[in-house]
């Protein structure tokens, strides 16, 4: 069976839930205050691994209780962390997290998510082979991930890049990419508001996630995925696991339209849950749908 690589970010959340947004200056009483595992690419390896078997995740954690807590829950979650670097003298990754009504504002510390570097990665990259889905988002240095679709066009790797949070993508990296996952707003921003054209340009490879309402990409003509509603309680995580699952469904040789169905249906349990993580769906969810 071929595999799944992900690459990126791992780091524990710290979440505030809140019903005031605090203006500037100001301090707010809120509700609650939880800490759990994150990180956009643990999210996706976590996502991806609860659905199927042979997920392994490439990253890095600083020498501290966060790094320990990190790496034991991916354990836990069937996540083959062979590759993963303890970086010394260095913290772990924290992502800071307001929820707010059905939304989240999200501040990112990388701290040990920096030591994923070309040098890193490209070596353990040797130990998988052609066919194999990697799985990137932006979480980590520039460089990593020009160097990683650079490498993986070449062995015949296939590559979904999920440009969040948003930063400037060079046209050559989206055109080595097999599959690139913006969500609307990052898409707007990738594409300076030409999305229609950006789709048209960019058949079968370019699907726009758009939440509660699906995913969108262009073959023939402007093709939406319908999404499934569910109550939501934390959006926090619902991308990375759209993610995860596309991954699954497309080593799985499932077809586009079928793997967004699919990778729609996971992300909709997601959002039931407080936590990136804590309403991931295992397979049976969703076989039970």
């Amino acid at each position: 069976m071929k595999k799944i690589i992900v690459i990126g970010s791992a780091s524990i959340d710290l979440v505030v839930k809140s019903k005031i947004l605090p203006e500037a200056g100001e301090t707010v009483m809120g509700d609650s205050f939880f800490t759990t595992p994150g990180g956009k690419g643990a999210n996706q390896a976590v996502a991806a691994a609860r659905l199927s078997d042979q997920v392994y995740m490439i990253g890095a954690v600083g020498n501290d209780s966060y790094g320990k807590q990190i790496l034991e829950n991916l354990k836990q979650n069937h996540v083959d962390i062979s590759y993963m670097d303890i970086i010394d003298n260095e913290k772990s990754g924290t992502a800071h997290i307001t929820l707010f009504e059905d939304d989240n504002r999200i501040i990112v510390v990388p701290a040990a998510n920096n030591y994923v570097t070309p040098e890193k990665v490209l070596p353990k990259l040797e130990h998988f082979s052609e066919g194999d889905i990697i799985l990137l988002q932006h979480e980590i240095p520039e460089d990593t991930i020009r160097s990683v679709v650079t490498y993986a066009q070449k062995q015949g790797m296939k590559i979904i890049l999920n440009p969040a949070p948003y930063r400037k993508l060079d046209i050559d990296v989206i055109e080595k990419v097999t599959w690139l996952t913006p969500n609307e707003s990052e898409s707007e921003l990738l594409f300076e508001h030409q999305v229609e054209e950006a789709l048209k340009t960019y058949p079968r490879k370019l699907i726009i996630t758009q939440g509660a309402k699906g995913a969108l990409f262009y073959s023939d003509s402007q093709q939406l995925i319908e999404g499934y509603k569910k109550e939501v309680v934390d959006t926090t995580g619902a991308g990375d696991t759209f993610n995860g699952a596309l991954a699954v469904a497309l080593i799985e040789n499932k077809s586009l339209e079928e793997a967004v169905n699919f990778a729609n249906l996971a992300g909709s349990f997601s959002v039931t849950g407080l936590g990136a993580q804590g309403a991931m769906p295992h397979r049976k969810d969703l076989e039970e749908v």
